[in-house]
């Protein structure tokens, strides 16, 4: 690379980037429900709702109601949740925070919805191949 060429400074980020991103998020970080994060003595990486980690692979941070921020990463935030919307066949933001917090609900099957709501992104946007 020549010294005046100047390499992009952010990656492209898709829907199914941030849903895998998301997933891991909550492994590493744990998971919960009724709130977007459980904040224990101000923790940078607070257990979060499927929601809440959506907004943290997308924004970095725990963000309050991060579906109407005018923060640039909110465009992509909304594109990876209605990714799980469209997945899970629902109609809007507002049922995903009840599927979230259904009692019945687990840790395992909220990682397995977001990592095959990320699988089927890829398949209608044809970016199987790319990985």
């Amino acid at each position: 690379m020549k010294a005046t060429h100047n390499p992009p400074t952010a990656a492209q980020v898709t829907p199914a980037d941030l849903l895998r991103m998301s997933a891991l998020y909550l492994l590493r970080h744990g998971w919960t429900q009724g709130d977007y994060y459980t904040i224990v003595f101000d923790a940078l990486t607070p257990r979060a709702c499927v929601s809440g980690a959506i907004a943290m692979a997308a924004y970095g941070t725990a963000t309050e109601l991060p579906f109407f921020t005018d923060r640039p990463e909110c465009r992509d935030y909304r594109a990876a949740v209605w990714a799980l919307i469209d997945f899970l066949d629902l109609n809007s933001s507002t049922d995903l925070f009840g599927w979230n917090d259904d009692r019945r609900r687990t840790l395992t099957g909220v990682i397995n919805a977001l990592n095959f709501a990320a699988d089927q992104w890829d398949r209608l946007h044809n970016q199987g191949g790319e990985r």
